[in-house]
């Protein structure tokens, strides 16, 4: 049996669906597109609000409602799934942790660790604690976010030298901040029951050090 899915549903395919490992843990976001794609191959069941599973034959003959998402198949409308179980996953991911701006930004939530002030990414930079020119390096414990003001007044530096502290002392985190900040989200009431199960930081345990 062959499917196709009808070019108006476009813009639904393109939203975000759960995806759970074989234990009902969150593990990732893909897309409605890609959802249905591995329910039909069998890779994955589609999950309803009681937790029951179904196969993409038993999901596509489900009733949909007016308040459900749904795309149109050639012959018949199919409710889109929030949440879907990967029947043969049973791990979580791990990953190296990127030392990267965006990662930095991330662990410190875009604020300044010196005044607190939040701001958006462009009114920020990185500070080294320890200056290079005294020997500072560029890891997760020496590099935190800065507003512009802050970084010239601190200078060449150390904060003590400055009469500045530190909010927040910097660390590697062990989260992806791509994971925390999807699932933090929230966007879909069928995603609460799994964001709510487990803290976050069980699968943000993803990214351990090597």
């Amino acid at each position: 049996m062959n499917y196709a899915i009808a070019s108006p549903g476009y813009s639904v395919l393109n939203t975000k669906v759960l995806i759970l490992n074989r234990s009902y843990l969150p593990i990732h976001v893909t897309s409605v597109r890609r959802a249905f794609s591995l329910l039909y191959q069998g890779i994955a069941r589609a999950v309803d609000e009681q937790y029951q599973t179904f196969d993409f034959d038993s999901w596509s003959h489900l009733s949909v409602s007016v308040r459900d998402d749904s795309v149109g198949l050639v012959n018949r409308v199919i409710r889109v799934p929030r949440v879907i179980l990967l029947v043969g996953y049973d791990r979580v991911p791990k990953r190296q942790v990127r030392f990267s701006r965006y990662n930095i930004y991330a662990r410190d939530k875009c604020m300044c660790q010196y005044c607190g002030a939040k701001l958006p990414r462009h009114e920020l930079n990185l500070d080294h604690v320890i200056p290079r020119s005294r020997g500072g390096t560029s890891t997760w414990e020496n590099v935190v976010c800065s507003c512009h003001a802050c970084n010239r007044r601190k200078g060449g530096r150390t904060p003590q030298e400055a009469k500045m502290s530190i909010l927040m002392r910097p660390y590697k985190p062990k989260w992806t901040p791509f994971m925390q900040e999807t699932f933090n989200l929230s966007r879909y009431k069928e995603w609460l029951p799994f964001l709510n199960t487990v803290d976050v930081s069980y699968w943000n345990t993803e990214l351990l050090e090597k």
